[in-house]
């Protein structure tokens, strides 16, 4: 079973159904006795990093979560969930969980495309997403697939060799990353059509090993 992370987050609802149209048995949940039990775990969640760390506080699940990254159970993060992985964020200065090292930035104020149009901050609507090594839940995802992300911040880590994947918006950015049993993203595999499918099966096979 996989146990998606209720922390008060939201799109919880897209991502069952996403995991129930492929066939993956998982349940929405913050008891902490069932989310030990289950296989492997999903972190979603949109919104804003300080109220997600402080939902994850009041929860527990925020040293739940550094317990299952440390008995090697596969996670995936989410959009925030990716972000609250890292030391911090711009976002209200929130001290993070610090799995993963480096910070999360806010786009610059002034972004332009190659054709030198204006680009809006949250990067909103559909993006490639290039993915930098054959890591097993990125694998048989064609080249330059585009993905669904809404966001007006972005990780940058400390260790690039964690960066799974890049996308280009103004500045080229790590949107996937890779890191023990531990895999993240900052678009909606949810939402994201048959790309997303993919890898959240992907996902679902995978062993928690690169």
């Amino acid at each position: 079973m996989i146990a998606i992370l209720d922390y008060k987050a939201g799109n919880l609802t897209s991502v069952k159904r996403a995991l129930d149209y492929i066939g993956s048995s998982c349940k929405v949940t913050n008891s902490h006795d069932e989310i030990r039990r289950a296989d492997k775990v999903v972190f979603p969640g949109v919104g804003a990093a300080g109220k997600s760390m402080e939902s994850l506080r009041e929860l527990g699940l925020d040293k739940l979560l550094l317990e299952l990254f440390d008995s090697q159970v596969p996670i995936l993060g989410i959009c925030v969930g990716l972000q609250v992985l890292f030391d911090m964020s711009q976002e209200n200065q929130t001290a993070c969980l610090g799995i993963l090292p480096g910070e999360v930035r806010r786009f610059p104020e002034k972004m332009y495309s190659k054709t030198g149009d204006f680009l809006k901050i949250p990067h909103m609507g559909w993006n490639a997403v290039s993915f930098q090594n054959n890591h097993p839940v990125f694998r048989d995802i064609p080249a330059e697939s585009e993905f669904y992300f809404v966001h007006s911040y972005y990780p940058q880590p400390a260790n690039q060799d964690i960066s799974a994947g890049i996308t280009q918006y103004g500045i080229t950015f790590t949107s996937a990353v890779a890191f023990k049993n531990l895999v993240a993203v900052q678009f909606h595999p949810e939402k994201s059509g048959k790309p997303g499918l993919r890898l959240l099966d992907n996902f679902c096979r995978w062993n928690g090993l690169s």
